[in-house]
């Protein structure tokens, strides 16, 4: 089986959860992963005791339920839930362990993705099947703490394309950058965040059929990311901000888009359907005046709902009317702050054009916005 997986960035490498650490030793040793073990409630972060041997124990517990040749050392453990919590590692392995074994079943992936939630409303489960048969299956988790450089979410692909080491890496770490590098809940980074795609190979795959692949595998990665975001605590609309022709590289535009998704006050007016506009311009500015203070915006345009509202300098809103149609906008993506399944999936979509003074920086970012539930969620969350 082959086994590829994205590393922590730097910005989560000083407190790494203990499963991220095994996992980038097994990633390192280059043999084949068999089984993955996923718990959720405990994080195994920063806890007391040996966090990496707790992990190690499930895993050979899990090995030894499959029997697996080679043992734990072919199983990826993964967590996710409170940090500083200590793993129960015993129970697991001699009570929970053998119960999931047994409950196995290849009728559908939904019960995984049902059971790895945390404060997650719904499970997020996609799919594609390929032209020679080979499918992708995918399965995510993850509704706080969500910011690029993942988030504090797991994602677990599945697939029977015999599909080479190298490439499988390569084709998820350029997915990852324009999926779940591209989103933003909270604005808060996590230690426990896994992107694992795993290869059984059954299926034989060319090179027609890889690059078919490839865009299969980001269409899956691209509808997960949204889903996430969709499913957030208590999110009531989801923005997608459209960024071009900026004056930059593709991951600063990426951090202009995720400038904006995050800025509190602008996140806040979207959550009341209120157009209140100055609140964007004012947080591509702030950005621009930190980072990129030398580049020209005059010819920068900001659209609203597919409508513009700024060119040439200067806010183009003409009366009420136009106030009405760009609320109107935000009210038609309003999703249930605690719907158990979203009931659309529209996009508060933002535009932010460079023009012809900008450069070829593009990046499309997802966020959301910030209300009173999304407070309430995570006031009671250890209560």
């Amino acid at each position: 089986m082959n086994f590829t997986t994205i590393e922590p960035y730097p910005i989560c490498l000083q407190f790494p959860g203990s499963p991220i650490i095994v996992g980038k030793a097994r990633l390192a040793s280059g043999g084949p992963i068999q089984a993955i073990v996923v718990n959720n409630k405990v994080s195994n972060v920063c806890a007391g005791g040996d966090g990496e041997a707790d992990a190690e124990v499930v895993c050979d517990a899990v090995a030894a339920a499959l029997n697996i040749e080679g043992g734990g050392e072919h199983v990826l453990p993964s967590s996710t839930g409170v940090i500083g919590w200590r793993l129960p590692a015993k129970e697991l392995a001699e009570d929970v362990v053998p119960k999931a074994v047994d409950a196995l079943q290849t009728e559908s992936a939904l019960s995984a993705a049902r059971d790895i939630m945390t404060t997650d409303r719904y499970p997020k489960l996609r799919s594609k099947t390929l032209s020679n048969g080979a499918r992708i299956v995918g399965i995510a988790k993850g509704a706080g703490m969500i910011e690029p450089n993942m988030a504090t979410m797991l994602c677990y692909l599945m697939t029977d394309a015999d599909v080479d080491k190298q490439s499988l890496q390569s084709m998820l770490s350029e997915v990852v950058d324009k999926s779940f590098n591209s989103i933003s809940v909270d604005g808060d980074e996590s230690t426990s965040d896994t992107t694992v795609l795993i290869s059984s190979g059954k299926v034989e795959t060319d090179d027609a059929a890889k690059s078919e692949f490839g865009e299969a595998l980001l269409e899956i990665c691209a509808g997960l990311s949204a889903d996430l975001v969709r499913n957030g605590e208590g999110t009531g609309h989801v923005m997608r901000v459209q960024i071009d022709n900026f004056p930059g590289t593709d991951l600063e535009a990426r951090r202009l888009g995720r400038h904006i998704t995050n800025s509190p006050l602008f996140k806040c007016a979207v959550s009341g359907n209120d157009p209140n506009t100055g609140r964007l311009a004012g947080a591509i500015g702030s950005f621009m005046g930190k980072f990129k203070e030398d580049e020209s915006t005059e010819d920068m345009t900001l659209t609203l709902g597919g409508r513009a509202i700024f060119g040439k300098g200067k806010f183009i809103l003409e009366g009420d009317e136009v106030e009405k149609v760009l609320s109107n906008h935000m009210k038609d993506a309003q999703l249930g702050e605690v719907d158990e399944f979203p009931k659309h999936q529209k996009f508060v979509e933002i535009g932010v054009d460079f023009g012809n003074s900008g450069g070829s920086g593009a990046a499309t970012i997802i966020g959301s916005d910030l209300t009173k539930e999304y407070v309430t969620v995570n006031a009671d969350y250890r209560s």
